[in-house]
């Protein structure tokens, strides 16, 4: 009985496996153009006493130079 149960999976296994690996990855959005206003987003704020309680917004510093600096290592045990 074992026998012809595995007699019977590997050949659906084999068949089935070709489909699974054909899906297409889901595409992500475009990635901007040099020069091109960047997308408004938010992100969490913080300064040397802890996390800002509101998010800070890009369209807040519209007009201004903004630098975004990012410190992966920054205030972790990374």
């Amino acid at each position: 009985m074992k026998l012809l149960t595995l007699a019977l999976a590997v050949p659906l296994l084999a068949a089935a496996a070709p489909r699974a690996g054909a899906q297409e990855a889901p595409k992500g959005p475009e990635p901007l153009q040099v020069g091109v206003a960047a997308p408004d987003f938010a992100l969490p704020g913080a300064t040397r006493y802890g996390v800002l309680r509101n998010p800070i917004h890009l369209s807040d510093f519209k007009g201004k130079t903004v630098v975004l600096a990012f410190f992966y290592k920054a205030r972790t045990k990374g």
